[in-house]
This record gives structure tokens, C-alpha cells and sequence, in this order.
């Protein structure tokens, strides 16, 4: 059975030594520190306390009458993995040091041992043992606590956001997924269709923004031999694929005006007709659609039908941006942690306490992918067990809040103040469609507001 535990005040420690003069003497000083030690004299009486005692800290013999220290951390790792191995030696030897690190040895001290340098690497190892518990602590409560594991949060934004998923996954009714870039929008579509009633069905997904428009029609509703160059037989589309399962349309608002009629009719009569025929197929088919846009300024913008926009709107289910959820982000970390050192085979690792306020300070205008992708390159390029703060990139950890920036005094003869928030407004704004490449919902995520408010502060200020 393996173990995992938050530390608690009684911190132990467990000595393991052949040597009965050492070992009293090295029980004696780690007592004298505040710990709870146990010792023992053999590698078989050590894993009869492993395996009745939790251990924060074991401090190791590497040669031992029965079994090495090798040997100890093998069977440690197995019972409790959170604990913390020191191994000591009385050679010197580099060969013995590298292979007890690579087994996973917390850190290797040298006979005779010098006790003011024993107890800064067993502070080091508590420290790091603590943080690696915790994120263990924190998946565990998160798999039980969530139907839809896969998505992580406790904010009180996620918590509408599941109970709106609880009341709907047992239903076929069209769900509209709002929300920014990153923030999960294919997930949600894939819990609501795996925790479903047509889990066992297929799910197609499909990004209406990665095809080209002249091929959309095509790869939605299929297509019959000799409709157009190149189709030398009958192709059914990404409809019929889902039949009696979901379809998933992923940036719902990028489809051109001609194709909103056409989908318009596929909702309404759950039939389609291929490219090229005058056949109808009947179709049984949940549909998702998801956008980072604001469809209804779309609407009135003349850019997307209001009748397929209330048809995809049955069920709204808006995804807060990452930025609105701070508390969420340890939740995440340590879910992304735990999948990224599995999927790289590599033990479990833990982030320091500084790098983890340093991601929670930052504004993550990619939300929760960019976070993703960034816990995924610091467990790249990293060999620690530690996620520190020097792995945590200058951009993050550099991020300042914009209050108090503006450092104004009011002049004797007074201020304009509508012109002066005008101008800032503006200057602002127009860095923020500038660092965004003119993309607007980007440049709303930047200066957090959403699309519609930018769009109607850009036609205020003539922009």
C-alpha cells in the first residue's frame, strides 16, 4: 500500500545504522533537535518500522549486514514514496554518491559526519517532503471531489460552472461553450459527452477556424463522387460521423454566412445533405459549439445569423478566464505536476512555495493552457525534484500589477479628468491591440474586459 501525508508537528525520523556507537550518537543529536527518532540496526528491522510507521526523513547507511542503502530506498519508494532518503557512507567514492541520486536519494552525506551540515540537508529534505505531500493531498481530494476529473477547480466560478455540467450531462440538449482561449472549452465538451448518455457513441470534433473555408462544407455535411475537382467518391462528413453520438464545433463564430444557413437547417431538421446531392440523411446528433468571440455583438454586427445563434444558445455555459480564479491555480499546478512527471517517467515533484506565488500573481492571458504548457517546460528542463523559483520565467516572476503606476498630481489650475481617463484609456487600448496583432478578444483578455466592452470603448473613443 502506498502512503502519502501531510507533515504534521511530530516530525520522524528514522536512523539506520549497523554501527552502534554512530548510530546512538547520530539518535542523540537528531533528538536533541526537536525530532522523533527511531533507529535500527539492520535493513530487515528498518522495513518492519517502514511498513508499521510513516517516516517523514530516513537517514541511511549505505552498507549494511543484510541489505544496502540502496536496498532501503527501493522498498521506501514503494511503501511511501513523500519520504525522504539520506543516505550516508564511509567512502567517498563519487560511483556510490551518483547512483544513490539517480535511485532517488534526496542527497548523500560522507563519514564522519559533520551534524551542522546533516541537519541543513534534513531541514531541505522536510521542506521539500512537505510540498511533495501536499500536491499529493491536493489530487487525492480532487479525485474524489469532482465527477469531471479532468477539470480542475474550487473557485466559486468553477463550482457554477460544474453544477450547470451536473444538471445538463444527462440531457441532448445544444450546448453553447463560451470562453477565452485556453480555458478548456474541448474538455468540458468531452466530460459532458463521456459522463453522457451517449458515452459509448462517437465523439467528432471539429475547429471550424483550421479548415478552409472553400473544404468546411465539405468536411461538416460530406460529399458526392463529382461534385467538385478532386471528389472521386462519396465522402460522408463529420455529421454523419457523429451520428447518434456529439458533434463538437470548436470557434463556432469563424463560419462564413453561407454555411450558417446550412447549419441552421441541419439543427432545425436533423437531416443533412451532402455536397452534390438532393438526398437528405437523417441525423441523431448532440451538438456542442463552442467560441472565444462574443456571438451576440456578431449578431448585431450582421456577421453571424440570429436565428442559428438562439438555436446554438440552449444551454449557455461560460468558462471564467484563469485570472478569475487565482485559487485555482495550486489545484492546477499540482494536477499538471503529477501528469508531467508521469508522462516523462520521472519521479514525483513539487513546486517551492515563492515559484507557486509567482504563478499565482501572473494574469495567464492564455489561461489554462498556457499554464499547462509552462508547468510542462519547467519539468522539462529541470533535474530537480523542486520547481524553484530561478525555473519560473523572468516574464512571470517580472510581472508587476499596473497599480500605482501612474504616479499623477493634480495641477494647481485643476485637470480635465473625462479627457485625461480618455487619453489613458486610449493609450492603453491601443498597446493592448498592438501586443494582441489587432485580435480583439486577445486584446479584452490583455486588459481585462470582455470583447463587447472593448468594442464599444474603441467606437467611444474613436480608435
Amino acid at each position: 500500500m502506498v502512503r502519502g501525508f501531510i507533515m504534521d508537528d511530530a516530525i520522524k525520523i528514522l536512523v539506520i545504522d549497523d554501527d552502534d556507537f554512530g548510530r546512538e550518537a547520530l539518535t542523540l543529536l537528531l533528538r536533541s533537535t526537536g525530532y522523533d527518532v527511531t533507529s535500527a540496526s539492520t535493513g530487515t528491522s528498518a522495513l518492519e518500522l517502514i511498513n508499521r510507521e510513516q517516516y517523514q526523513v530516513i537517514v541511511s547507511d549505505l552498507f549494511l549486514p543484510d541489505k544496502s542503502g540502496l536496498d532501503i530506498l527501493q522498498d521506501v519508494q514503494k511503501v511511501s514514496p513523500v519520504t525522504e532518503v539520506i543516505v550516508v557512507t564511509g567512502y567517498a567514492s563519487a560511483q556510490s554518491a551518483v547512483r544513490a541520486m539517480k535511485e532517488g536519494a534526496f542527497d548523500y552525506i560522507t563519514k564522519p559526519i559533520d551534524f551542522d551540515e546533516l541537519k541543513i540537508v534534513v531541514l531541505k529534505a522536510l521542506e521539500k517532503q512537505k510540498l511533495l505531500s501536499e500536491n499529493i493531498y491536493l489530487r487525492k481530494q480532487l479525485q474524489g471531489r469532482f465527477e469531471f476529473s479532468n477539470i480542475i477547480g474550487s473557485s466559486p466560478a468553477m463550482n457554477l460552472v460544474f453544477e450547470r455540467m451536473n444538471r445538463i450531462v444527462k440531457t441532448d440538449s445544444t450546448v453553447l461553450v463560451t470562453g477565452e482561449s485556453g480555458t478548456g472549452k474541448e474538455l468540458v465538451a468531452r466530460a459532458l459527452h463521456y459522463n453522457g448518455t451517449r458515452s459509448d457513441r462517437p465523439f467528432v470534433a471539429v475547429n471550424c477556424s483550421a479548415i478552409p473555408e472553400m473544404l468546411l462544407e465539405s468536411e461538416l455535411f460530406g460529399h458526392v463522387r463529382g461534385a467538385f475537382t478532386g471528389a472521386v467518391k462519396d465522402k460522408p462528413g463529420k455529421f454523419e460521423a457523429a451520428n447518434h453520438g456529439t458533434i463538437f464545433l470548436d470557434e463556432i463564430g469563424t463560419l462564413p454566412l453561407h454555411l450558417q444557413a446550412k447549419m441552421l437547417r441541419v439543427l432545425q431538421e436533423h437531416e443533412v445533405e451532402r455536397v452534390g446531392s438532393n438526398k437528405t440523411v437523417k441525423l441523431n446528433v448532440r451538438v456542442i459549439s463552442a467560441t472565444n468571440t462574443d456571438l451576440e455583438d456578431m449578431v448585431k454586427q450582421g456577421e453571424f445569423r440570429e436565428d442559428l445563434y438562439y438555436r446554438l444558445n440552449v444551454i449557455p455555459l461560460h468558462l471564467p478566464p484563469l485570472r478569475e480564479r487565482q485559487q485555482d491555480i495550486l489545484y492546477l499546478t499540482a494536477f499538471f505536476l503529477e501528469k508531467q512527471c508521469r508522462l516523462m517517467g520521472r519521479p514525483p515533484c513539487s513546486i517551492s512555495k515563492q515559484a507557486l506565488e509567482a504563478l499565482e500573481q501572473y494574469s495567464w492571458p492564455g489561461n489554462v493552457r498556457e499554464l499547462e504548457n509552462l508547468i510542462e517546460r519547467m519539468v522539462a528542463l529541470t533535474d530537480a525534484s523542486v520547481i524553484t523559483l530561478d525555473d519560473v520565467p523572468a516574464k512571470i516572476v517580472g510581472e508587476k500589477s499596473v497599480e500605482g503606476i501612474f504616479d499623477v498630481k493634480l495641477p494647481g489650475g485643476g485637470v480635465d479628468l473625462v479627457a485625461t481617463v480618455s487619453r489613458i484609456e486610449q493609450s492603453l487600448i491601443l498597446q493592448a491591440l498592438e501586443s494582441a496583432g489587432g485580435v480583439k478578444a486577445k486584446a479584452a483578455a490583455f486588459l481585462g474586459i470582455n470583447r463587447t466592452t472593448l468594442v464599444e470603448k474603441i467606437k467611444r473613443l474613436k480608435i
